[in-house]
């Protein structure tokens, strides 16, 4: 290791024991970056659900529906707004004491604070401290994911075949989905096995507080490949070294900022198909319930999953460049159906059906090579740091607040503002992707 290396720590050495000599082939890296990732996307989408299904009613009963609605997604946004910042102040604990005490804390972090909403009081309980705590604990999740980024994604790709780089660039992908299946699916189970009030008593709780034991095992499955050689090569390289966010930004800053919006039109479409139908049957069908349409929408992450897979094969024939291109132009025309049918998403079952299919496929098609592309522009140098900026910016832009502001939007102007809503995401993402000239050399 180099001088500037941090020094390994008892958690690293254990993993390193447990290794032995043993060589981390890249299928390794895979599995544990999925496992990593689809972690993260359980808290994500254990809290959106529960926006939905449970706070409205839990923490916000002083208000009609719809009010309660948006007040939870405005907390909902909160970690999306602290996520940066949590990446500042965890690539500082990573450059002082190592990359295993910085996982370690995040990952405790991450599954505590999700965990301890499942004991939170209800308003009736003690009023406007339930509501302030709820906010106190979605900051800290914030602030943890920033610090979960354990930059395995670039180890992935870097020791990916060139020829594959598009298929192993998707793998981490596929914790969305998979995080979103276990997530609904656990929702779905309570809301059709027991009755409301049993439910908004206990039953919702029991998604937060799997949350801990999930984390500890991503933990675990993180900390195996920090300690390979492989990662101890590559950090002496510099390729995947923290970091200070004001370096980057005075070397990279513009770099930065276009990769924070090639893949803005996936993440709008991200909770467009996830979190706001969820709200929008809620608020407003009388013929279908939330447990049913989460078992459709478990169905189209699926569907989204094979997207994702399809999109490593897609982006290795034509380039990840042309890919992203290729599904951001296809959401695009998807806004605009849904801009000029909006009914295909009214009260008809088959209609919300096709509609989440779809989207479902459109958004492992687009999300699938996302990640590729915010890291595409970055030298080793600054990869590590300026990948987890880019893509907490991302998140930041296309996804924090598209909750709050579709739910508003449809309400106040109906169904066909979401495709409008969504069509500006697609356009950006093409706007990022024919600007930067350097993404077509190098993707």
């Amino acid at each position: 290791m180099t001088a500037n290396t941090p020094t390994v720590t008892g958690l690293e050495r254990d993993a390193q024991q447990a290794m032995g000599d043993h060589k981390v082939h890249p299928n390794e890296i895979a599995i544990g970056v999925v496992i990593g990732r689809a972690s993260e996307y359980f808290d994500f989408f254990v809290f959106g659900i529960a926006c939905v299904l449970v706070f409205p009613k839990v923490f916000f009963p002083f208000v009609d529906p719809l009010k309660g609605t948006l007040y939870a997604f405005a907390i909902f946004a909160l970690a999306f707004i602290a996520r940066p910042i949590g990446t500042v102040m965890f690539m500082a604990i990573d450059r002082r004491h190592g990359r295993s005490v910085k996982l370690t804390t995040a990952l405790f972090l991450l599954g505590g604070s999700t965990a301890a909403v499942s004991f939170l009081p209800r308003y009736d309980s003690i009023g406007i401290s339930a509501v302030y705590i709820l906010a106190v604990l979605r900051v800290l999740q914030g602030l943890a994911l920033g610090g979960a980024w354990d930059g395995l994604a670039s180890l992935l790709a870097m020791n990916a075949p060139r020829e594959r780089r598009g298929w192993y660039a998707m793998i981490p992908q596929l914790g969305a989905p998979l995080g979103f299946m276990v997530a609904s699916a656990l929702f779905a189970f309570f809301l059709v096995n027991l009755d409301e009030a049993d439910f908004i008593d206990w039953g919702w709780r029991f998604p937060f507080y799997c949350a801990f034991t999930i984390n500890v095992v991503a933990l675990f499955a993180r900390l195996r490949l920090v300690a390979t050689d492989e990662f101890a090569r590559m950090m002496d390289l510099d390729r995947l070294r923290p970091v200070p966010a004001l370096e980057l930004f005075r070397h990279h800053a513009g770099d930065v900022i276009r990769g924070a919006f090639v893949p803005l039109a996936a993440f709008a479409l991200f909770h467009l198909v996830t979190i706001f139908p969820i709200a929008w049957l809620a608020l407003n069908s009388t013929t279908r319930s939330p447990g049913d349409f989460l078992i459709v929408q478990f169905s189209g992450a699926i569907v989204c999953a094979g997207a994702v897979a399809a999109s490593g094969l897609i982006a290795d024939q034509i380039g990840r460049r042309n890919a992203l291109i290729m599904s951001s132009s296809l959401i695009g025309f998807f806004a605009l159906g849904s801009i000029i049918a909006p009914l295909l998403f009214g009260e008809s079952a088959i209609g919300q059906t096709i509609y989440v299919t779809i989207g479902f496929m459109l958004l492992g098609l687009a999300y699938g090579q996302t990640a590729g592309a915010v890291t595409a522009r970055l030298g080793n140098h600054y990869r590590y740091t300026g990948a987890a900026l880019t893509s907490d910016f991302a998140w930041l832009i296309g996804a924090g607040f598209a909750p709050l502001v579709a739910l508003f939007l449809s309400q106040r102007y109906g169904l066909a503002m979401i495709g409008v809503y969504l069509l500006s995401g697609a356009v950006c993402s093409l706007l990022a992707l024919f600007t930067d000239r350097s993404e077509m050399r190098q993707m």
